[in-house]
């Protein structure tokens, strides 16, 4: 679809949009293409700080080199405030790339619409249906996906049970996909390919296994055309903290407009896709992006050094007062902590995937030292039920099976359950927030012992899928007895010696 631009008449003095990037200062890098001649070719859902700081770049990137077709359509299936800030800025926003050199400013223009699914579903499932809509990407986070303990489709969450009632004006993602995908089955066009970028192991798997049993629970006519729909696999990396005020004025100063939601982040950037689109896509490759048969070992490897330690430096970093990564970095402690972790982690990585941890780890931690980015260790706590499992329990279960040491593992849960204990004590109580909360707080409420949380924690959070012998909660139990008695930091030492 055509997009048309125009800023909104009151803003167009003084705001960030088509009709002002003449004003832009010259020293920031402006969108080097006609904007008002691309056309959309990928629906994204879920328009948050990452997919600015990241797949809309390298959209941008192609665009910018004459692929003007694969313009985005950004949907959030929650909240307006994306819509709200950047509409009226025909969805334009300055990426702000920092490091210890300083800060260099771009304006992405890849995001030519944006929409609020919960105000008008059916302007969401129109552009799924549309001819041009050939992908349809995804980060919505891990908690959104509605999944159980087990790992199966939560099919009594009350928002699945409203869309297969309601099947055109839909809340999920799982109902968004399938009412385009009907539609257009329903036209005579083919399946769009669905892109996964959130961080679930196997992604594109997951959520293809997801969504068929939302599909069979929906009893659609076309199950059988949705079984052969395409869902690659994807890696996505780079660190996006969150946007402040200060950011804000800072960064309006510089490009000279008034800018109402830029996105700051790393040089550092990586996304590994395996190249699964029956209707083509666009040429990422040209600006780093690495096409592969199977993203699982580089998925495994990020999420167990990169992700694995960034739940690490969170919750020991809230438990010793340490507000952001590259403060929790530096502190030696934590940082040996992190060696530890690492040192652990690796032996569980695919040993013939040629992916040089050694190298990556090194990598990590220039970008984990980075004082320039101010990544809050209270936004990476959030939803930590949701992310443990892949990040540290998968690993922990492969270590105990080879007989191997899982003490730096094992204190990162043992941390997260301290720090969901915390709050509304030694932690402010809103400081951060997990799906699991409510239940939580019951646990926290009543008379249990340590060993007796621990598993009851378990149990709660889906754990015991991975710990079937209980022995990882009650190594869980021994860290976090540590923790009790002697302090995060007494914990971390014992890890360490």
């Amino acid at each position: 679809m055509r997009q048309g631009k125009k800023c909104v008449q009151q803003d167009r003095s003084t705001r960030l949009c088509d009709g002002n990037l003449g004003k832009i200062n010259r020293e920031v890098e402006t969108p080097a293409y006609d904007r008002n001649g691309i056309s959309t070719g990928i629906v994204h859902i879920g328009t948050g700080a990452f997919h600015r700081a990241h797949q809309a770049v390298y959209v941008d990137d192609c665009l910018a080199a004459g692929e003007g077709d694969w313009g985005i359509v950004g949907a959030s299936l929650r909240s307006p405030d994306t819509r709200d800030a950047l509409g009226p800025q025909d969805g334009l926003y300055t990426l702000a790339v920092q490091d210890k050199a300083g800060e260099r400013l771009r304006v992405i223009g890849s995001i030519a619409k944006l929409l609020v699914a919960p105000e008008d579903p059916q302007a969401l499932v129109a552009y799924l249906a549309d001819k041009a809509t050939r992908i349809v990407t995804l980060t919505v986070t891990e908690k959104a996906y509605l999944r159980r303990g087990d790992g199966k489709l939560d099919l009594d969450h009350p928002d699945i049970a409203w869309d297969l009632s309601n099947p055109q004006r839909p809340r999920t993602v799982y109902g968004f996909l399938s009412a385009g995908l009907e539609n257009r089955f329903a036209s005579g066009l083919p399946a769009f390919t669905v892109l996964c970028c959130d961080n679930l192991p196997a992604n594109g798997e997951t959520v293809r296994q997801l969504f068929l049993e939302y599909v069979t629970a929906r009893g659609s006519q076309y199950a059988e055309a949705m079984a052969d729909v395409a869902f690659p696999s994807t890696m996505v990396d780079r660190i996006v903290p969150a946007t402040t005020d200060e950011d804000r004025s800072r960064i309006s100063g510089k490009i000279g407009v008034t800018d109402a939601w830029p996105v700051k982040t790393e040089p550092f950037m990586q996304w590994v896709i395996e190249d699964q689109f029956p209707l083509g896509r666009p040429r990422w490759e040209r600006f780093g992006v690495t096409m592969v048969e199977d993203v699982r070992p580089f998925e495994e490897m990020k999420l167990r050094l990169l992700n694995g330690a960034h739940s690490a430096m969170a919750y020991l970093g809230l438990l010793v007062g340490r507000a952001s990564v590259a403060e929790a970095f530096n502190d030696p402690d934590i940082r040996t902590f992190i060696n530890g972790l690492w040192e652990e982690a690796i032996p569980t990585l695919p040993r013939e995937a040629g992916l040089e941890p050694d190298k990556y780890t090194a990598a990590l931690a220039e970008r984990f030292s980075n004082p320039a980015l101010v990544h809050r260790t209270a936004q990476i706590a959030m939803d930590g039920s949701q992310k443990l499992p892949q990040r540290i329990l998968a690993a922990a279960a492969t270590r105990l099976r080879d007989g191997a040491p899982t003490g730096h593992l094992l204190t990162v849960v043992a941390a997260w359950i301290a720090c969901c204990e915390a709050r509304g004590r030694t932690l402010p109580a809103g400081h951060f927030a997990d799906p699991l909360d409510d239940r939580l707080a019951d646990l926290f409420s009543g008379m249990l012992s340590v060993s007796e949380l621990v598993a009851q924690v378990f149990q709660v959070a889906g754990f015991t899928s991975i710990d079937e012998s209980g022995e990882i909660a009650r190594r869980v139990a021994v860290h976090l007895d540590a923790i009790r008695n002697g302090g995060a930091l007494a914990a971390m030492r014992m890890a360490n010696a």
